[in-house]
């Protein structure tokens, strides 16, 4: 959990409900191969990893290391997995430290990656070269845990990968909604499972956003041992209350806009969601992640860095390499100020960039651990 710890209790219906309503989005028989990379004890994998794959009679592969590219890689290509599950961080780290390098290392790519065109051609041929290193079977490439960065998600709709987005809580066994990569819709996380009902409780009049309820067979039974705790979240008639912002298009597409726990009160009143301002941090080039928490009144963003790139790029011989690179850096956390603040509205502006210069803490699906840096 990015918070304080609690004991979800799920029931043998709450877990086994969730998986065979995951299997009605992206069916499986014995003929597919599981290959896991996150742990099990977290609800995603534990449902959708483990007792879904079990009830198409699908085969499941674990790794006896932790999944680094140089025990993944090789894993990929003797299981050829047909269906993986990962989290948003993993797809990133592929996509900013190996692909878009290939594309903006050299000159006149750059410019020519800059063309929309050119660029799904590029992108299409990276996604050929992507689906081998990944077994070259894979039919169903889920997401979860997280917002997926937007131009990650670009890059896998124009490499054709088959990806496809989910949302959902420990508390929900996991999954509330979800596509699969026919139906997927950019930048959601596709409709609600079937036999869940999930409703905007309170929407803003303007913008259609507010806080996700849902209700079904799969939400938990409480927390133990803290019934106030739960009462807060549980209403009588069964919905529970997410604690996430959301809306729904016309074709009832959920899209995840915050989290209301992480929402950063601004001086004159007004509601801000960090995770819409990190999404367009994590855009600009070098980012890897980043975090915006509230100081004194301001909004701050911390930012890491691909440290590694940023010295292949900026290394010179001529000069002192420490003294060269610290100038680099304060340029580039003021461009990235300016690029921020032009994108988002007057109360949502970034007043500093702090260099982070180690990654942030995260939890076991790799969401940073916000409650270690507020």
């Amino acid at each position: 959990t990015t918070g304080r710890s609690k004991g979800v209790m799920l029931t043998h219906r709450n877990i086994c409900f969730n998986a065979v309503k995951g299997k009605v989005i992206q069916p499986v028989d014995e003929n597919d191969r599981f290959l896991s990379v996150l742990p099990l004890s977290h609800t995603y994998e534990n449902t959708l990893g483990l007792i879904l794959p079990l009830l198409g009679g699908s085969c499941i592969y674990y790794l006896r290391k932790p999944p680094t590219p140089s025990v993944l890689i090789p894993a990929m290509a003797e299981v050829k997995p047909t269906v993986m599950l990962t989290v948003p961080l993993i797809m990133e780290k592929i996509y900013f430290n190996k692909i878009l390098p290939t594309f903006t290392e050299k000159k006149l790519l750059k410019l020519l990656y800059r063309i929309p065109f050119i660029r799904k051609k590029l992108h299409a041929v990276a996604g050929k070269k992507l689906y081998k290193t990944f077994g070259g079977h894979l039919k169903f490439f889920g997401i979860g845990g997280a917002k997926l960065n937007k131009a990650v998600e670009k890059f896998l709709i124009e490499a054709r990968f088959p990806y496809a987005i989910g949302y959902g809580l420990t508390e929900t066994s996991p999954l509330l909604a979800g596509a699969n990569p026919a139906n997927s819709v950019f930048d959601s996380t596709g409709p609600a499972i079937q036999d869940i009902e999930l409703i905007i409780n309170d929407p803003d009049q303007k913008t259609g956003e507010g806080e996700i309820w849902a209700r079904g067979a799969s939400i938990m039974k409480g927390y133990y041992k803290e019934p106030e705790l739960t009462s807060e979240v549980l209403t009588h008639d069964g919905w529970f209350k997410t604690g996430d912002l959301g809306l729904f298009d016309s074709k009832g597409n959920l899209y995840i806009k915050g989290s209301l726990k992480n929402m950063i009160l601004g001086s004159s009143g007004e509601n801000i969601y960090p995770e819409e301002i990190e999404s367009i941090i994590n855009n600009f080039r070098f980012v890897i992640e980043s975090l915006v928490i509230q100081q004194k009144g301001k909004l701050v963003a911390y930012v890491h860095m691909n440290m590694e790139e940023l010295e292949k790029k900026y290394y010179d011989f001529k000069d002192d390499m420490t003294r060269q690179l610290e100038q680099k850096k304060e340029e580039l956390l003021l461009e990235l100020q300016r690029y921020v603040n032009a994108r988002v509205s007057k109360f949502c502006q970034i007043n500093k960039v702090v260099l982070q210069p180690v990654p942030f803490q995260k939890t076991a699906t790799l969401k940073i651990k916000r409650y270690l840096y507020a």
